[in-house]
């Protein structure tokens, strides 16, 4: 059985914060490249028509670099651990009719994505 520290060796993180789109709109797409290896979630992005796809692949590839560069990685990896958080939202107003106003939330979200290598 490994011990903690090596298994923290072969796991690699990178995160990005404040992406102006809802945490909800990213799940949609996270569902779709839970548990995939790398180059199928590279793949499944680039197809796949939501605007949610762009950052995280940005941020996939990013974490392909880490593994490649910071920890020597160079077999097959897969995404063992993805997720979204909410991040902090801005206060809008937008008039109405009457002189009234109505309050927009816009959201943003937190993404942290943990590459590993595949079992042998």
């Amino acid at each position: 059985m490994e011990t903690s520290k090596n298994k923290l060796k072969t796991e690699v993180r990178a995160l990005t914060k404040n992406i102006k789109m809802s945490p909800h709109k990213m799940r949609i797409v996270i569902d779709k490249i839970r548990d995939c290896s790398y180059v199928q979630a590279q793949n499944t992005l680039k197809i796949l028509p939501y605007r949610a796809c762009y950052p995280i692949f940005q941020l996939l590839r990013s974490a392909a670099a880490n593994a490649t560069n910071n920890m020597g990685l160079k077999k097959e990896l897969i995404i063992s651990r993805i997720e979204v958080s909410e991040g902090p939202f801005s206060k809008r107003i937008q008039a109405r009719a009457k002189g009234r106003a109505f309050f927009l939330r816009k959201q943003t979200c937190h993404l942290t994505i943990v590459l590993t290598e595949r079992p042998d």
